[in-house]
């Protein structure tokens, strides 16, 4: 069956959301068209809001219409503690725990040489920065514990280290492959509460 050019465009536009193939995508697509045209519009005004206001913090690079974000800009938050996290929704799961009230940095994704992204891309030169001038006594490695996350994690230790910095590894019930966002709040809590220095055994 030959589809109307519209409706097929917007089939292929949800199939870029994480988790959509074809069959969730077309139903998705005539869900919105024949039901529910409210809906579409309000999803296609707030997609489209999002896009023009929102931009990255100039200090963490998480998600925001602010110059600086809410959490960076918060004097209560510990500015000693900086936790390096791979994607905003890492931010979001840690947060959800209530247990961690320092800063944050994240990453925009991982190193992967095989696909261009080295520590320009990942902003590791900001982050450098932030070493050199601000009073952080500690990093915190959140980095998804994967192959990348892991080659990642210890290069950021690495760095954190030559500024005399202590480093740290989220630790207990993160499985390893797994992702931070899927992880339960109470599990990542134990994790961020047991984390250990990262070279000691």
């Amino acid at each position: 069956m030959k589809l109307s050019p519209a409706i097929q465009e917007l089939i292929e536009a949800l199939r870029h959301l994480p988790g959509v193939g074809p069959k969730s995508a077309q139903r998705m697509t005539l869900h919105l068209l024949e039901r529910d045209r409210e809906a579409a519009q309000l999803l296609g005004d707030a997609l489209l809001n999002a896009l023009a206001k929102v931009e990255r913090c100039q200090r963490c690079r998480n998600f925001t219409e602010l110059t600086i974000c809410e959490i960076c800009g918060d004097p209560k938050r510990d500015d000693t503690a900086l936790c390096v996290v791979e994607t905003p929704a890492d931010v979001m799961a840690i947060e959800q725990t209530g247990s961690y009230r320092g800063l944050y940095f994240v990453l925009m994704g991982h190193l992967s040489p095989l696909d261009g992204i080295g520590p320009k891309q990942l902003g590791l030169d900001s982050l450098n920065g932030l070493f050199d001038s601000e009073s952080i006594a500690e990093v915190i490695l959140a980095t998804n514990p994967t192959v990348e996350g892991e080659a990642t994690g210890h290069y950021i230790a690495e760095l954190a280290q030559r500024h005399n910095i202590k480093v740290t590894r989220i630790a207990h019930g993160v499985p390893l492959g797994g992702e931070l966002e899927f992880i339960d709040p109470t599990t990542l809590a134990h994790a961020l509460g047991g984390r250990k220095e990262v070279g000691q055994a």
